[in-house]
């Protein structure tokens, strides 16, 4: 396992400051006295709070992209990939709801890197639109609206950073598998 460094240490409080307070409000005065510093001691590591926003969201949006190549790539379903990616967003948030905070929360405040993020943003989309389009091509999934089936996968994907820490002890297996039953199959006890 990878030790900690100070950069990551001031990166990981950061993140969760802005998910307490927003980003806008945080100042890198609030940070040093979270981290217990002088905000000088700050600036031997990191340049600015936009390259700490930076970090926290690329790095994410980085890494789900690779899940998602890795899925996509696998040579399986369309039902079973979209339960690896159920499971990609399980590992993912709750390995760092408060990063996936400013992911969703405060990409709007990047600067020199959001087109990058947007584009990454939109090609993991793309990517998923494709992976239901399959679906329903080869009779896995119901042909029903696929912008609305993506938009119920994505929105409860997104939001996991809200509700996973609520949880005292998380499973992040048992939860993949059970959002997979009710994202994939649905609720209606009568037709599954």
């Amino acid at each position: 396992m990878k030790t900690e460094t100070r950069k990551d240490e001031i990166i990981n409080t950061a993140a969760k400051l802005f998910k307490e307070r927003g980003y806008s409000a945080v100042t890198m005065r609030d940070l040093a006295s979270a981290m217990g510093i002088k905000a000088a001691s700050l600036y031997n590591h990191i340049k600015s709070k936009q390259e700490i926003l930076k970090e926290i969201i690329i790095s994410l949006a980085e890494e789900f992209t690779q899940g998602l190549e890795l899925i996509q790539q696998s040579n399986t379903s369309s039902i079973e990939k979209i339960e690896e990616v159920v499971k990609l967003h399980v590992n993912i948030t709750s390995q760092n709801t408060y990063g996936m905070a400013s992911l969703n929360n405060d990409w709007m405040h990047l600067e020199e890197r959001r087109d990058y993020y947007l584009k990454l943003r939109s090609n993991y989309e793309e990517e998923l639109r494709h992976i239901i389009a399959e679906g329903v091509k080869k009779d896995e999934i119901i042909d029903e609206n696929i912008e609305i089936m993506l938009f119920s996968i994505l929105s409860t994907l997104r939001s996991l950073y809200l509700w996973i820490p609520k949880k005292d002890y998380l499973n992040p297996e048992k939860l993949s598998q059970q959002l997979s039953t009710v994202l994939v199959k649905g609720i209606n006890k009568k037709i599954n």
